[in-house]
């Protein structure tokens, strides 16, 4: 099928054009963490139909937002998995991700969570200590990995299968006060309130006193 446009000539319309149609955008959420299996996107994207998310995921493939290829041996699956040109949606989603934060409130009980998906408004605030390294995050859904410094993003297993700079446990009080914007990510740690494990570069920076 032909895109649809909004036939404008304006920068945020033919943005729109792209990845204004419904879930595109938390599918990207998706693939910032690296290739998917659809099998994988629909599990940890609630409430997507399987038509629903086989369309977007055409569509993002047509506007060159995302490729498909095959896994190697031994896995010999498909995978999706962001272009360059997708992954420069990182800041937007964070954006997004503070704006939206007042909107949180307390948690619905039909709301559904993922671990990772708090893994946007932190990647933004570590990226604001200036160290590299690779993070582990733990809270109360699972674990994920975020990696600072060159090309910035996050995961769920460690970049080259070593051990992470630096680990974060965050209960869910905090995990809920620092999605809704109420404290930093920082001023929790150097109050007490999360957990950190680690001795390098990028824990002492994270534990300094602020100048």
């Amino acid at each position: 099928m032909p895109r649809r446009s909004y036939d404008q000539y304006c920068a945020a319309a033919r943005a729109l054009d792209s990845v204004g149609d419904r879930w595109t955008l938390l599918i990207v959420r998706e693939l910032l963490a690296g290739p998917r299996r659809y099998t994988d996107l629909h599990a940890d994207l609630p409430g997507v139909s399987t038509d629903m998310l086989a369309t977007r995921l055409k569509d993002m493939e047509r506007d060159g937002l995302a490729t498909r290829r095959r896994l190697g041996a031994p896995a010999s699956v498909y995978v999706y998995e962001l272009t360059p040109r997708g992954r420069e949606l990182l800041p937007v989603l964070q954006a997004l991700g503070e704006w939206g934060a007042a909107d949180l409130a307390e948690r619905r009980a039909t709301d559904a969570v993922r671990a990772h998906w708090l893994a946007l408004p932190l990647l933004r605030q570590l990226e604001g200590l200036g160290e590299a390294g690779v993070v582990e995050v733990r809270v109360d859904e699972g674990e994920f990995h975020l990696r600072l410094g060159g090309e910035p993003g996050y995961g769920d297993g460690a970049w080259g299968g070593g051990m992470p700079d630096v680990r974060l446990t965050l209960d869910a009080e905090v995990c809920g006060a620092v999605a809704r914007g109420e404290i930093g990510l920082v001023a929790a740690a150097r109050a007490g309130r999360i957990t950190v494990s680690g001795d390098g570069p990028l824990a002492k920076r994270l534990l300094a006193a602020d100048d």
